[in-house]
């Protein structure tokens, strides 16, 4: 059972991401959604299952950044890959995240094919 964690404190974003995953044939089978890192932090508290945290940069409360960089200094015992998916789209910004612990990196607005492509490493297609 594949569980995905949204975090975006846009909730019509959240749905489109959501929408857009199920379009494009990849396959999950549980969104959790949270608003900022915050939330988020208890969201994977609560949820030790996660197969994959889709990340938004600009947040209230918590940033994505700061997010990632929190949750690598956790001792987890699974590693949950992290995907910006932003609006943040300068090669500075991609590489301060992946330097932060984000393995992916997908810029708003996106295609089915780059969303495919982009998760298509973590997520099976239908």
């Amino acid at each position: 059972m594949t569980k995905v964690l949204l975090v975006d404190d846009s909730a019509v974003m959240r749905k489109i991401i959501q929408r857009n995953i199920k379009e494009t044939g990849l396959i999950v089978d549980e969104f959790v959604e949270a608003g900022d890192g915050n939330q988020a932090l208890d969201k994977v508290n609560a949820n030790g299952d996660l197969d994959l945290i889709l990340l938004d940069w600009n947040m209230p409360n918590m940033s994505g950044i700061e997010f990632v960089k929190t949750l690598r200094s956790l001792n987890l015992s699974k590693r949950i890959p992290v995907v910006m998916v932003t609006t943040e789209g300068s090669d500075a910004k991609v590489s301060e995240a992946k330097d932060s612990g984000a393995d992916g990196y997908l810029t708003k607005p996106f295609t089915g094919d780059q969303l495919r492509d982009t998760l298509g490493d973590y997520l099976l297609v239908q």
